[in-house]
């Protein structure tokens, strides 16, 4: 990348806040359970955590837990276990992964209009390193943004990716006319091994139209990735989901969209649970939260009307955990 491009190296730990587990709501949540046909039990050994953001994402990274994958129980009472201290100081998008060398790693768009993103790194999602800036879109002095980064790592070529989306004015001139205030969006990436050096900014997923929020997931020996159309006239707010042989592409052409019809949607969280992947996705306008699953991203189930989440919870990423690290948050 250009300028700044070692600016991931870890420098130190340093302790969150306390969490509170209120286990006993937990356990009162799980020993009820649910009768309803699509409630999927947990592993005896995996649970699920939910990271997402609140209001403007000032007060940083929220966490909640399930056995489920539809009853979400707040942790630390729902307060902020991590506060943002870089770029323009929001934390909104949390989006967390484990990788093969067994340590979470965590990206996150840190303001509206900055030309990078952030990220941190912990070992049990309690204590986390310094947060970095990685300024992803300095190549691109134009560029207006870098919303809603996500990682993840490529078995095959051995490498975090990190995505996102921005704008870069006069670039797409046919789809800015129908862009929202000129905000038009591809995807773009960089990757890395070692959080240390990362390869050059690049284009990474040009469909055509206004796109944001992309997700990627491996199913069936293929790259699923689901991503919002952004397009505002006319309206297309929806989710759709295009299929690769590899992580660079290319990329199928996008399935219709699969998410409710009418509903304004953003901010895709994939996790593979019991056999089958479920996807959340904000639902903004409503300021609601739905969910559907499906095992081959061409049939869908919707359970939004069984999904149970904090009030308030916004765009950020879902991933199984073992029970003993949620044990001692």
């Amino acid at each position: 990348m250009g300028r700044g491009c070692n600016s991931g190296c870890i420098k130190g730990i340093s302790k969150l806040h306390g969490i509170g587990l209120a286990m006993l709501c937990w356990c009162l949540l799980t020993a009820c359970g649910s009768s309803d046909k699509h409630t999927v039990s947990s592993t005896d050994d995996e649970v699920l955590i939910f990271a997402s953001f609140r209001g403007n994402g000032q007060d940083g990274l929220h966490l909640a837990v399930s056995e489920d994958g539809l009853n979400w129980q707040a942790l630390n009472q729902d307060e902020s276990v991590l506060t943002p201290t870089v770029g323009t100081k929001l934390m909104r998008d949390p989006v967390i992964i484990q990788g093969p060398d067994e340590q979470y790693h965590m990206v996150w768009t840190s303001g509206w209009e900055d030309p990078g993103i952030g990220i941190a790194h912990s070992a049990d999602l309690k204590n986390w390193s310094e947060q970095q800036f990685l300024p992803v879109m300095a190549d691109f002095p134009s560029a207006k943004n870098a919303w809603a980064p996500e990682i993840f790592y490529d078995e095959p070529t051995q490498r975090y990716w990190i995505y996102w989306a921005s704008t870069l004015p006069g670039q797409y001139p046919d789809t800015e006319k129908q862009a929202d205030k000129g905000w038009d969006h591809r995807i773009y990436a960089t990757s890395t091994k070692d959080f240390k050096t990362y390869t050059p900014t690049q284009l990474f997923y040009e469909p055509g139209f206004n796109v944001i929020d992309a997700a990627i997931v491996r199913a069936n020996d293929e790259y699923v990735m689901v991503a919002k159309e952004e397009t505002r006239y006319p309206p297309a707010k929806n989710l759709f989901v295009t299929r690769a042989d590899g992580i660079e592409g290319p990329w199928q052409p996008r399935s219709a969209p699969f998410t409710p019809n009418g509903v304004w949607v953003e901010g895709p969280a994939i996790v593979f649970w019991q056999g089958w992947f479920y996807v959340y996705f904000d639902q903004y306008i409503d300021h609601s939260f739905g969910v559907m699953r499906t095992q081959d991203f061409s049939e869908w189930e919707n359970l939004t009307p069984q999904l149970n989440l904090p009030t308030g919870t916004r765009h950020g990423s879902v991933l199984a955990v073992p029970r003993r690290l949620v044990n001692n948050l």
